[in-house]
């Protein structure tokens, strides 16, 4: 009964790191829902009155060649209108499609009795191609990224256009260029204020301090009253240090001027712009590769593992083992600021002792093994460093 208890599979629990497997579609479907809506009553608010104009027209005496003309432009409006709508279909149609495989893929797991099941282990394998995938994404590997989605034929399960979207317009903001994001706010306007993002104010304070820095002093004044004035209300204290720009030249060393006037600032708004982009569409922070690792990690954390040695890989002193992956060079830093896990048994040896190097092991089976390869009585070998010490060197370990 107690093993049926500890192999059996909480799906709940399983899913709290694929909340955004869902969430995502559901963001973009939502999204598209709110441009059709916007096309529709433009196009249609601008027709209604085309034809209420024509026919008025037409009441009138209007020539009627250009009664024509006018339904004939109406006719185009509409016949765009249309192309903009399939498009918009195709797009609803692939997200239904996703979102349906996805569902599926869930709903296996709840189909899994227990953990030893090896339907399990199938399910696991492909949610590891899917973390992989979210993390080459989100370091910008994209063609890696959809060559393994591809081939392990998880496509529709994984944000792939979503991802690329994101690490173009980045780039580009990294190569000091505000054309792309400035067109992406521009798309998600509604969006970005129903969550009181600046990031749109960010790039316009950007492109004016940019024509301060060439000198275009009025190019920055007509910009200023344009984007950054109306701004005034909402963003006092912004707008404030945007006024003195013009009383301080890039070479300047007064701050806030000195750190508006950095080039690191571009990096920073690259930044914004990505965290901003997850917020809209309820992406977590991190790669879920790190999160589900740090569940793991905290897990087999112990205080020694982050003792004054940094890794027992790269160091031969350090008190740990080199098959503990919170030690490791790779995990180390990872696992720095995890929690401990609440240990109520201890898994130490019943007679710890601790070498001078630092290395713990258990006293019996250290004279054990210095007895087996011949050395001489009254010293001891360290098995992972070969070192040899006295026995009056080794020291015993209580655990507290």
């Amino acid at each position: 009964m107690a093993e049926l208890t500890t192999t059996k599979l909480n799906a709940e629990s399983h899913l709290l790191l694929d909340q955004p497997l869902l969430r995502l579609p559901h963001e973009v479907a939502r999204r598209n829902f709110k441009t059709v809506q916007k096309h529709v009553e433009r196009e249609r608010d601008v027709v209604l009155s085309s034809l209420k104009s024509t026919a008025n027209a037409s009441l009138t005496g209007q020539d009627p060649e250009q009664s024509i003309a006018s339904l004939d432009t109406m006719i185009s409006r509409m016949q765009g209108l249309k192309r903009k709508m399939e498009s918009l279909h195709d797009q609803e149609k692939k997200l239904h499609q996703q979102s349906r495989k996805r569902i599926q893929h869930l709903t296996d797991l709840y189909e899994i009795p227990s953990l030893a099941d090896v339907k399990y282990d199938d399910w696991s394998k492909i949610r590891l191609n899917r973390l992989m995938v979210d993390y080459l994404l989100r370091c910008g590997y994209g063609e890696s990224a959809k060559a393994l989605a591809k081939e392990k034929d998880i496509e529709d399960l994984v944000d792939l256009d979503v991802f690329v979207q994101c690490h173009a317009v980045e780039e580009s903001l990294r190569r000091r260029s505000t054309t792309e994001c400035l067109a992406w706010c521009v798309e998600h306007r509604p969006m970005l204020k129903k969550i009181e993002s600046n990031l749109e104010f960010e790039l316009r304070l950007q492109q004016y301090i940019e024509l301060r820095r060439n000198e275009k002093v009025i190019e920055a004044k007509q910009h200023a009253q344009k984007f950054i004035i109306p701004q005034i209300d909402i963003r006092q204290p912004d707008t404030s240090r945007a006024a003195g720009i013009m009383a301080y030249s890039p070479t300047t060393r007064a701050e806030p001027y000195k750190t508006m006037y950095s080039q690191s600032r571009w990096n920073s708004l690259a930044d914004l712009f990505v965290k901003t982009h997850h917020e809209l569409f309820s992406l977590p922070p991190r790669p879920l590769l790190h999160i589900a690792l740090s569940a793991g990690l905290s897990a087999l954390k112990t205080p020694s593992c982050h003792s004054k040695y940094a890794s027992s890989t790269a160091n031969a002193s350090s008190s740990t083992t080199t098959v503990c992956p919170i030690c490791s060079t790779e995990l180390n830093e990872l696992a720095r600021k995890l929690p401990y896990a609440h240990h109520t048994k201890s898994n130490v040896e019943n007679d710890p002792v601790v070498l001078p190097n630092g290395r713990l092991y258990g006293r019996d089976r250290l004279f054990e093994m210095s007895a087996k390869v011949g050395l001489a009585d009254g010293f001891v070998k360290d098995p992972t460093t070969s070192e040899l010490f006295n026995n009056g060197e080794i020291r015993k370990v209580y655990i507290s």
